[in-house]
């Protein structure tokens, strides 16, 4: 069942949240369906959605079909690790996933949930994504899940930036097949910090925008880069925030 989907703004799903609201932060609970079933999530790290199995589920599902034993999946944005989580599960002990968190309370929580259900194929960066090695200022954002990086010295933390282009190169990370970025902003200077490794390798990119300009400037970088588009959101191209990105060597 969809949970996630049941607005809060009608009766049902008022009534339906009011056990949640029992539920003391910190308990580790099981997640209840979907592919993590069984797997442990602490209260209050982020949405109860995350526990309940439907956290974004549309996305979720495209996900785990797009994810295949194996595979090395690179998650920008790991936030507290819902799927860094899943794509442990799917690439199975043969595979690696590698998350980028800049933000401490997030990496503590993402830490956590990786130990709290013994995973050993996953590898935490403390970094940001994006076009080149170096630091940069990073504004915390309302809540958690909507940190991003800023220009200016206003931003309370001051965070490392990689470009995964370095990092591949390099031969400190593996070429990825999948890379799901999630990164409140800063879509476009990851792809950009990318582009020779996604013109090499055409791994499948499951991205999240954040504005139409920045969503405009992916979308043209990545068809530039010969990836056929496809909205996750099922809206137009130029109205969607939720773009699979597939590279030519799976089309």
């Amino acid at each position: 069942m969809n949970f996630s989907g049941v607005s809060d703004k009608n009766l049902l799903g008022r009534v339906l949240r009011v056990p949640l609201r029992l539920l003391p932060s910190g308990a580790r609970v099981p997640v209840v369906q979907g592919p993590l079933r069984g797997k442990r999530w602490i209260v209050g790290s982020s949405s109860h959605g995350c526990w309940l199995g439907s956290y974004e589920l549309t996305q979720q599902k495209a996900f785990s079909a797009a994810v295949k034993q194996g595979y090395s999946v690179f998650d920008l944005g790991a936030n507290v690790g819902f799927y860094s989580l899943l794509a442990s599960v799917l690439v199975g002990p043969e595979g690696r996933v590698f998350s980028f968190e800049p933000v401490p309370r997030n990496l503590d929580f993402l830490r956590a949930h990786l130990k709290l259900n013994r995973v050993t194929n996953c590898s935490v960066w403390e970094a940001a994504v994006g076009q080149s090695e170096g630091t940069a200022f990073f504004d915390r954002g309302p809540n958690s899940s909507m940190g991003h990086l800023t220009p200016e010295s206003r931003g309370s933390l001051r965070v490392r930036t990689v470009a995964l282009d370095d990092l591949v190169t390099s031969g400190e990370l593996p070429p990825p097949n999948l890379i799901k970025c999630d990164i409140e902003g800063g879509e476009y200077d990851a792809l950009k910090g990318a582009s020779e490794t996604l013109a090499k390798y055409s791994p499948t990119i499951f991205l999240a925008t954040h504005g139409s300009d920045i969503h405009r400037k992916c979308c043209d970088l990545l068809v530039d880069l010969r990836y056929r588009l496809t909205t996750l959101d099922k809206l137009p191209l130029d109205q969607a925030s939720g773009v699979l990105a597939i590279g030519r060597k799976e089309q």
